[in-house]
């Protein structure tokens, strides 16, 4: 598991439930850049963008916590 910060929040990935259908590059490709390391960049995006962008995640390999 991955660990990406974004002020108050972490968004979690889960790389054993990915199933790359891609939504997330698809849909929000400023943020989720598939082939560029690191391939997640939420200073990219606003906090609200990306949590809506993570609900739509259908395997649940992205994931939204809050950051300690």
């Amino acid at each position: 598991m991955k660990k990406y910060k974004k002020e108050d929040i972490e968004i979690v990935w889960n790389s054993d439930k990915c199933t790359h259908a891609g939504f997330c590059a698809r849909q929000l490709s400023k943020v989720f850049k598939p082939k560029e390391r690191p391939w997640i960049q939420p200073e990219n995006a606003t906090r609200q963008e990306i949590i809506d962008q993570v609900k739509k995640c259908p395997s649940g390999a992205l994931s939204i916590q809050k950051s300690k």
